[in-house]
């Protein structure tokens, strides 16, 4: 069945700016005392649209983003539009929860709507690892993780954007994954157990945190206090294509290329970061 190009997610026009007025306290509130947030490279944003690609963790409580929605407010108002993408499922199995956040911007994750925020000179907030990134293991807490997804790179190109890494740290603490079961999850579906709601999950980390003490699969949390970093670094600029690329976003070589260099100048970021932090 193709997939529906106007439900859930699909709108410019739920965002909210009184919303968002309304709620900042809240978030300056956690913003200044409940995480103790740090953050630098605000220079590094140009006037105009870009393409934020950021690195996270924290499980859905995922404080490093809320944090990041707050700065953004702060240093531009609540009137230069920022849209994030945001996985389809969050609309199918947390509709009440995926309505509020798009007053904030949230939109769902296809370049069809993220091409139409930038055609009215929006900027765009995605975070290419998913959940396997905001689920990933605490072992993990201080690499990027895209997970090897590239439909960023193509959209930057494609819309002519330029790419600027958001990276943090801090929000690993928030909450302890422990693992992924999901192979084993898989395993077990082979044998004839059912998947919940009938879908099969991105991932089904195991993790220590709040409310739960224990808790089993992508369910909400509340975020234990922690200091958190945020850095925004400068423009990525992109390798220089070979001879005879031409239209660049569907070049595998040269997509793959990107992917390998952006990762590797926001691990280096990331390295320099918690260095510099407490971390």
């Amino acid at each position: 069945m193709q997939e529906s190009k106007t439900g859930p997610g699909w709108s410019l026009n739920k965002r909210d700016p009184n919303i968002i007025k309304k709620i900042l306290p809240l978030l300056e509130l956690q913003y200044k005392y409940y995480f103790c947030v740090k953050s630098d490279g605000w220079e590094n944003i140009p006037n105009g649209k870009v393409l934020l690609a950021g690195s996270h963790n924290g499980g859905l409580g995922s404080p490093d983003l809320g944090m990041f929605m707050y700065d953004w407010f702060s240093h531009f108002g609540v009137e230069r539009e920022l849209y994030g993408l945001m996985h389809k499922m969050v609309w199918k199995f947390m509709p009440s929860v995926a309505e509020s956040l798009e007053k904030f911007g949230a939109i769902v994750a296809h370049p069809i709507v993220a091409n139409k925020a930038f055609k009215r000179g929006a900027s765009v907030l995605v975070y290419p690892g998913g959940g396997k990134d905001v689920f990933r293991p605490f072992h993990l807490w201080n690499k990027i993780f895209f997970n090897g997804h590239k439909g960023f790179i193509k959209l930057a190109l494609k819309e002519d954007v330029p790419i600027i890494p958001v990276i943090s740290v801090g929000a690993h603490h928030t909450l302890i994954v422990l693992g992924d079961i999901l192979p084993l999850l898989k395993e077990l579906h082979k044998m004839g157990m059912p998947w919940p709601f009938g879908i099969e999950p991105e991932v089904a980390p195991i993790f220590l945190g709040s409310p739960w003490g224990v808790g089993i699969g992508p369910m909400p949390n509340i975020p234990w206090p922690t200091k958190i970093y945020i850095r925004i670094c400068k423009p990525i600029e992109l390798p220089k294509p070979k001879k005879g690329q031409k239209n660049l976003s569907s070049e595998r070589e040269y997509v793959n290329e990107c992917y390998d260099h952006i990762t590797t100048i926001m691990q280096k970021e990331l390295d320099k970061l918690i260095e510099e932090s407490s971390y």
